[in-house]
């Protein structure tokens, strides 16, 4: 039985003393009652056998909306010593560069609600959505490798977007270092009709209203107005992403021996950062992330379509856009030295506090804004980062609500049809691709939004600006 120290309201400890092999404690950030959830599945063996990997630094983390994952717990972060540490494709994930991007509209909400409707009809047929479904663009191969190469760069290069929203995304949109030479024929094969379509399972494009500002000043700066209309989209890099975690899950399984790893679980295949495996795979990593980041703005481009044939204005600027999927080389100091680390963040968001220089120059005042999706019909948060995430969990924090429940235990307590009478019955439309995964996606599969983001909100490790509201919802 794995025994966890409560060190205060929001964080458990871990200690080394429960397992053998561990390198660096457990660290939890949860209230009570989420602690009590996340016991329920292997979230905290994963987070310990995280701790066992060659080179981990400080902490083996995970935030309140955890679960478990894929060797990885969904919610957790890991750095890694970039010369003496490995990289886990499992520690980013299938869906690399799974995202969110906020866009804010010229609407309140008694301008918007006349024409509801007829918008979320126009955005469910301008935008592609649901499992498999094909995007409006077939690109050649030489295409697809510069959309690979640039990012959401690309996409404003060709006409979707302008530069102006390439300072709000994470990297300008364009992860260094990717190479598509390292992305396999089939990878590229199976993304090179999806650039510019919503996906299906969690993925969504929601309009909603500001309905609380919890601090006007930083709210101003991102634009963010009481009663104001936003829009959130959550998608990623489709097949092409998954594809490439499993070719290179596949690689570090075979390479480990060569390097002598040795993990717990095999779902953690690891190899050195610095080896050719390791190298490889974050080149065809970051090339997966720019094809999320342009596929994400290009969504935002049609978005923008279809509000200006509704309503007549589709100038809607764009506040951030954030990976919650990817690993990334950044600085820290650990124990008073500056150190360069891997951070792995695994549904997990960057938080960078004011004057953090890869910060855009409209928000180094403030900090980077942090947006957390909540399940389909409840509250999303916008917050920003803070300097004690950057002491604490290596500029991390929360990424969404955090699954409670199974796809198949979630559809076995409420019929698509009875769901989308209580949203309706809310005031919230919703279109979706098909009833099934509408089924999957209920509130009551996830966890409370609300919890998980005062838990980070009093840990300090983020801070609440402003909360969302849907009032139309767009599934895959």
């Amino acid at each position: 039985m794995v025994s966890l120290l409560k060190k205060d309201e929001y964080r458990y400890l871990i200690l080394r003393a429960n397992r053998q092999g561990m390198r660096v404690d457990g660290l939890v950030y949860a209230n009570d009652k989420l602690i009590r959830q996340i016991e329920k599945d292997l979230t905290i063996e994963q987070v310990i056998n995280v701790a066992t990997l060659p080179g981990i630094v400080k902490y083996s983390l995970a935030m309140p909306d955890a679960h478990q994952g894929y060797g990885f717990a969904i919610g957790g972060v890991a750095a890694m010593d970039a010369e003496k540490g490995v990289v886990s494709a499992g520690g980013v994930g299938f869906d690399i560069n799974c995202g969110v991007r906020l866009l804010c509209a010229p609407f309140t909400a008694e301008q918007i609600h006349p024409k509801l409707e007829p918008l979320l009809n126009q955005l469910f047929q301008d935008i592609p959505s649901g499992t498999g479904r094909r995007g409006l663009l077939n690109l050649a191969k030489n295409q697809l490798d510069r959309v690979l190469e640039r990012g959401a760069k690309w996409a404003v290069e060709a006409g979707y977007g302008t530069g102006a929203d390439l300072s709000h995304i994470e990297e300008s949109g364009c992860i260094p270092g990717a190479d598509p030479m390292r992305v396999s024929d089939h990878a590229k094969e199976r993304g090179k009709g999806q650039l510019g379509t919503l996906g299906s399972g969690n993925h969504f494009l929601e309009v909603q209203v500001i309905d609380e500002i919890y601090d006007g000043a930083v709210a101003a700066v991102f634009g963010l107005f009481k009663g104001n209309i936003t829009v959130l989209i959550h998608t990623g890099s489709r097949g092409l992403g998954h594809q490439v975690c499993t070719d290179y899950l596949d690689v570090m399984m075979r390479a480990m021996p060569q390097y002598g790893i040795k993990v717990v679980d095999r779902q953690l295949a690891c190899v050195p950062i610095n080896s050719p495996e390791g190298k490889n795979y974050l080149s065809a990593m970051a090339a997966a992330a720019n094809f999320a980041f342009a596929n994400r703005q290009m969504i935002t481009h049609w978005t923008r379509q279809a509000f200006e044939r509704i309503l007549g204005n589709g100038d809607l600027p764009l506040v951030y856009d954030v990976a919650h999927n990817i690993a990334k080389r950044e600085e820290y100091v650990v124990n008073g030295q500056k150190r360069n680390l891997l951070v792995h963040r695994k549904g997990a968001t960057r938080a960078f506090p004011p004057g953090h220089p890869a910060l855009s120059p409209d928000y180094q005042q403030v900090g980077q804004p942090v947006l957390i999706p909540g399940s389909m019909g409840t509250y999303s948060y916008v917050l920003v980062g803070t300097e004690l995430a950057m002491e604490e969990t290596f500029g991390s924090t929360c990424h969404g609500a955090g699954r409670a429940k199974s796809r198949t235990a979630a559809k076995k307590e409420i019929t698509a049809d009875q769901l989308l009478k209580d949203l309706r019955q809310k005031g919230i439309l919703v279109k979706g691709a098909s009833k099934s995964g509408l089924a999957e996606e209920g509130p009551a599969a996830y966890k409370d939004v609300t919890e998980v983001v005062d838990v980070v909100h009093n840990a300090g490790i983020a801070r609440k600006v402003a909360r969302l509201v849907p009032i139309a919802v767009m599934k895959g």
